[in-house]
């Protein structure tokens, strides 16, 4: 808006100067260098002496000249003081807005950056209906991700104040994707103090950031650079393996996904056998693999071993299978919803 008011006084300001040069050149007949000057003289008021004796028409000439110079600077100068403070006002009940918003999530993630990782990530999460707030310190990210629907804070992730705002001790995880290991740590030693059973899921470039990382409470370190040199060699090698990995855990479009779900205390699931539920006849679903609470991931199913609450299963079907194993397990399928 600021921007169009400036354009529309230079336009005014040209107009001016341009009639003001050619009124001096018809009316008193001065040549294009003395016109220019005249009009320069009476536009900024600035009280020197007339370059040659003026004409009554030329005195009258002037008059109106001054007048409509003194005009158009109070009107620059109101309408650039207005769309400052207007600017600044719908900024302010715009971050509150957001911030109202905000204090209402819970169970949400956190993502910090807006980079080319920053986008991908809240990509996915926005396709799986999650709740997240961006934090980014530059004006212009969190301006893109306004654009595309996110909530946002503008602020520097590695301050306490920041973290609080954006609802880290509400929040489910934290996803910390800045450009240096340094400012990735300091974030996870501070969303950790903040939130001891906060899951967080952190960027490292090399090895040594890394193993600091899950020293301070890092639930999962990536780097991006490793794992998608893995993929690359994956794609040449197990092509029609790695099409598979994409169609399910990325596939919208088609009705098949891949989801870790958690047995729920006292839910159909738990204490049950996975030969005893009959899950693949019932649902369609395919349990490939299991975690015990506080034991490593297993790929060696044992039909005949009760599942106990707290278990994570990874299971493999399609969105309505899956939503019934949810339920069956206990759990909200909010985020299974077709989008």
């Amino acid at each position: 808006m600021i921007t169009k008011k400036i354009a529309v006084i230079s336009i005014l300001l040209v107009m001016l100067w341009f009639s003001g040069t050619a009124g001096y050149q018809l009316i008193e007949g001065w040549d294009f260098l003395d016109a220019v000057y005249m009009t320069a003289i009476s536009l900024t008021t600035v009280g020197f002496k007339e370059v040659h004796p003026l004409s009554q028409q030329g005195k009258i000439f002037t008059i109106f000249l001054i007048t409509l110079g003194v005009g158009l600077f109070f009107y620059a100068v109101g309408s650039i003081a207005e769309g400052l403070i207007e600017g600044h006002i719908r900024g302010l009940i715009g971050r509150r807005r957001m911030q109202k918003k905000i204090s209402k999530l819970e169970k949400h993630y956190i993502v910090c950056g807006y980079g080319r990782l920053g986008k991908v990530i809240c990509s996915e999460l926005k396709v799986r209906r999650q709740p997240l707030v961006v934090i980014d310190n530059k004006q212009s990210s969190v301006q893109k991700a306004e654009k595309n629907g996110l909530l946002w804070i503008l602020g520097d992730a590695t301050v306490d104040e920041v973290l609080i705002n954006a609802g880290i001790k509400r929040a489910k995880g934290l996803i910390s994707v800045l450009n240096t290991d340094a400012a990735n740590i300091y974030i996870t030693i501070s969303a950790k103090f903040l939130n001891q059973g906060l899951t967080i899921v952190t960027r490292a470039e090399n090895e040594n950031a890394e193993k600091k990382m899950f020293q301070v409470g890092a639930t999962k370190v990536i780097s991006p650079y490793k794992i998608g040199a893995s993929r690359m060699a994956l794609a040449v090698l197990k092509p029609t393996l790695t099409e598979f990995l994409d169609l399910a855990s990325h596939s919208v479009g088609f009705d098949l996904d891949i989801e870790q779900i958690e047995i729920g205390p006292g839910s159909e699931l738990d204490g049950k056998a996975l030969k005893d539920i009959s899950l693949r006849e019932r649902t369609g679903v395919m349990v490939i693999a299991i975690k015990e609470r506080g034991k490593e991931m297993s790929l060696q199913l044992r039909p005949d071993k009760p599942l106990k609450a707290g278990d994570i299963i990874v299971a493999l079907g399609s969105r309505g299978g899956i939503r019934k194993v949810l339920e069956m397990a206990g759990q909200k399928p909010l985020e299974l919803e077709e989008i």
